[in-house]
């Protein structure tokens, strides 16, 4: 299959939404007039699998028309992009439809180019504000991806590490300067500490090791 085949499945298509439609207009690959005025513009183009020159083609359409479809050719057992969901995510995120053409030339609409919005995660949103307002200073350089990061429970948790370098504690005895020391402390995340008697903690040979590569 060659991409100009998609073509007549897609004017078709076009047509029957009640466009006139046209190839190859000032370098768009098709352009779908109605009869109104002013005439609403609808541009497609058309490429053989979902690329990122597909969606670059698009984003540069979009000022000069109404709607932009991004037709591909569909892939066999459904296995291309445009049954990915996170491809189909972005094209609404951009406002864009999206059809696969079968080799028989039936069109199937994966999204329609209706403008779009992600809904709102406020719960995610909440934990990066915490995050963001619990870390103190800078201590992490954005894009690292081979140490892992310095987040503001790992500068508590160093906090108490610190805390029981010299000797064994109670969670009490740490509260009024590490008010999350006894959460900490018997949560346990990164097995630095471990438990000497009853209610009383110190540091395990990995925590007085990641104490020392954390302060080196």
């Amino acid at each position: 299959m060659i991409e100009t085949s998609l073509y007549l499945p897609i004017k078709r298509f076009l047509e029957g939404l009640g466009f006139e439609v046209k190839g190859e207009v000032c370098g768009c690959d098709v352009v779908a007039l109605d009869g109104g005025v002013p005439a609403a513009v609808v541009i497609a183009e058309l490429k053989l699998a979902f690329t990122l020159e597909l969606l670059l083609q698009a984003v540069d359409r979009l000022p000069a028309c109404d709607d932009v479809w991004l037709a591909v050719s569909a892939s066999r057992r459904g296995r291309g992009r445009e049954g990915d969901a996170r491809v189909r995510k972005l094209c609404r995120l951009l406002g864009f439809g999206l059809v696969a053409v079968s080799a028989m030339g039936n069109v199937e609409v994966i999204v329609e180019p209706v403008p779009w919005r992600p809904r709102r995660d406020q719960k995610r949103r909440s934990r990066i504000v915490e995050e963001h307002r619990k870390r103190r200073g800078d201590p992490a350089v954005g894009g690292s991806s081979r140490r892992p990061i310095m987040t503001a429970y790992r500068q508590q948790a160093l906090d108490c590490a610190r805390a029981l370098a010299g000797m064994p504690s109670r969670p009490r005895d740490l509260k009024p300067t590490l008010p999350d020391a006894p959460k900490i402390l018997q949560r346990n995340v990164y097995g630095w500490f471990k438990r000497i008697e009853r209610g009383r903690y110190g540091l395990s040979d990995l925590g007085r090791a990641e104490l020392a590569r954390w302060t080196a």
